[in-house]
């Protein structure tokens, strides 16, 4: 009758008809029927029926919509949005297999108590109680033999981080331009792939510009950052949460270290904040630039680094997404260097995870341009060639 999502059952009549004698009994009854129940209950928000399933609560809807609504307004009351069901959601979203924090907690552990574990998380997130632990260090295998530096968060740090992303990414899937692909939901890596070759295909490219961020994680500025959430959050309880993990610090053989600027690199936040970041200092002014400087045509592609130990939607490693990444950036190029560009000064802005030495050695423009060299010295020296026969 009350069960999550089900329609009741019908309702049976419970009033009987009213009876009279037979030869006006017809005219006198009173027939009464069942109805059908409601579809649903009403005083509970639409939840997904699978743990795998994503679904926003209809407030989450009407954050999107606001947000969609004016581009400039500031939301004063989001904390509220946390609660027990977006923590439930969040605790499944982790991954089972992930490894611990500093608290030793794993997925198994925290879930065979879940709901008084929830109710009391729940509870000191709303009380201002909750405290961030430090991130536990670790390191992983570069691609050119250095070591990535992670911070491993508490597992209750990584619910309530995903269901503040939750919150979040309803205000700012609104705001974020078409060309960011680095994190977001419903893009990735392969998307990024896709524009880059209609681009390629479909376009004439002169020049490509490849770019990288050095260290973003650990150099963006803590406070720049903090100022830039403001623009769209005014709920200060959120902010104060955000800032507790930003001073979590990370602690490394018993060191503790609390860094002035970047973020966590592994935390679950960490792609939203560094998309924020990124969002107002470099995509809004490159769309600006495209818009008003650029002579001609302008393609961009922006990537946020590599954050995790694995990439969630496929559980592959960093290093085997960009081997991925290598080989498609390659055999594009491979394509293009047989398709001759126009005269247009296009100019194409890829991402930073894309390899620098075949950008700087297949060209497009460059390669075209030295075979087209080559066949006109070519005809020319047979000229001349048949000239001096001629004369002679």
């Amino acid at each position: 009758m009350h069960a999550t999502e089900k329609s009741d059952s019908p309702i049976v009549p419970g009033k009987p008809t009213n009876k009279a004698d037979p030869p006006v009994a017809e005219s006198v009854a009173e027939p009464v029927e069942g109805r059908g129940g409601a579809k649903g209950n009403g005083h509970q928000q639409s939840r997904g029926r699978a743990q795998s399933r994503v679904t926003l609560s209809p407030a989450l809807e009407r954050v999107r919509e606001a947000a969609r609504r004016d581009r400039k307004l500031r939301f004063t009351s989001l904390l509220h949005h946390v609660n027990a069901d977006l923590l439930r959601q969040s605790y499944y979203a982790l991954k089972r297999k992930a490894a611990p924090g500093v608290d030793g907690m794993t997925w198994q552990d925290y879930g065979q108590d879940l709901e008084n574990n929830l109710e009391d998380l729940h509870g000191r997130v709303h009380r201002g109680a909750y405290r961030a632990l430090p991130g536990r260090r670790t390191y992983i295998p570069k691609t050119d033999g250095r070591q990535r530096a992670l911070a491993i968060a508490a597992l209750e740090d990584k619910i309530v981080q995903r269901a503040v992303v939750t919150v979040l990414n309803q205000i700012y899937e609104v705001d974020f331009l078409g060309f960011s692909y680095g994190f977001r939901p419903g893009r990735g890596q392969h998307d990024a792939l896709d524009a880059l070759a209609t681009g390629f295909l479909l376009r004439k490219v002169n020049w490509i510009l490849d770019a990288d961020i050095a260290g973003f994680f650990d150099s963006l500025s803590q406070e720049r950052l903090l100022d830039f959430l403001k623009l769209r959050i005014g709920d200060r309880r959120l902010l104060r949460l955000i800032g507790k993990w930003l001073k979590a610090g990370i602690l490394e053989e018993g060191l503790l270290t609390v860094p002035e600027q970047g973020t966590p690199q592994g935390s679950v936040i960490s792609p939203l904040l560094s998309n924020v970041y990124l969002h107002y200092v470099l995509d809004r002014w490159a769309q600006e630039w495209r818009e008003r400087h650029a002579r001609d045509k302008m393609i961009i592609v922006r990537l946020t680094p590599m954050t995790s130990s694995s990439d969630s939607s496929t559980g592959r490693t960093p290093s085997a997404l960009r081997r991925t990444w290598r080989c498609a950036w390659s055999s594009m190029l491979c394509r293009c260097t047989r398709t001759r560009p126009g005269s247009s000064s296009s100019a194409a802005t890829l991402p930073s995870d894309a390899p620098s030495g075949a950008l700087a050695s297949r060209r497009p423009s460059t390669s075209w341009a030295s075979r087209t060299s080559a066949r006109r010295a070519r005809r020319e020296s047979s000229s001349c060639a048949g000239k001096r026969d001629a004369s002679l």
